[in-house]
């Protein structure tokens, strides 16, 4: 389901108004080094996948959830790459929010990529130096963040 149920209950009393809401994503690298992007279903764009914590959930369960449940694919997390804040956006549906993201570094651990849910359209491996377009900014920094590997990059200067 691509919007919790819990930011369904929020939306009915609160519409489209902002909401502020802590997600998730992560750079998943495989065995050859390329990198697991999906193709969303809402803007063509490619992305790394991402997702919003449910209330009470750990962020690196969160994501290990997202990216079974978006691409089919299992992982083991290497690290903790970023966290940052989202620009406000609205979405298709007229939805406001803004995001604190917490980006991780996964390790591919098997499954075949394939559009798991509705989010994404497609879904692939690409190498670092041929990322296919249109991409989400956002993702483009990320990705550059988690491969950069250096300490202390973790954060949003």
């Amino acid at each position: 389901m691509p919007v919790p149920e819990f930011i369904v209950e929020l939306r009915a009393h609160v519409g489209h108004a902002p909401l502020w809401l802590s997600g998730v994503s992560a750079v998943v690298v495989n065995d050859d080094g390329r990198i697991l992007l999906g193709r969303r279903s809402d803007n063509g764009n490619w992305a790394i996948v991402s997702g919003i914590l449910e209330p009470g959930e750990q962020p690196a369960a969160a994501i290990v959830r997202e990216i079974r449940e978006e691409t089919g694919v299992e992982v083991e997390l290497v690290r903790l790459t970023g966290v940052d804040v989202t620009p406000p956006l609205t979405h298709a549906n007229g939805d406001q929010a803004q995001y604190l993201d917490l980006c991780f570094l996964a390790r591919w651990t098997g499954g075949t990529p394939q559009p798991a849910d509705d989010e994404n359209v497609d879904v692939g491996w690409f190498s670092p130096d041929a990322l296919p377009t249109p991409m989400n900014d956002s993702s483009v920094g990320r990705i550059a963040t988690a491969l950069r590997g250096d300490e202390g990059a973790w954060f949003a200067r």
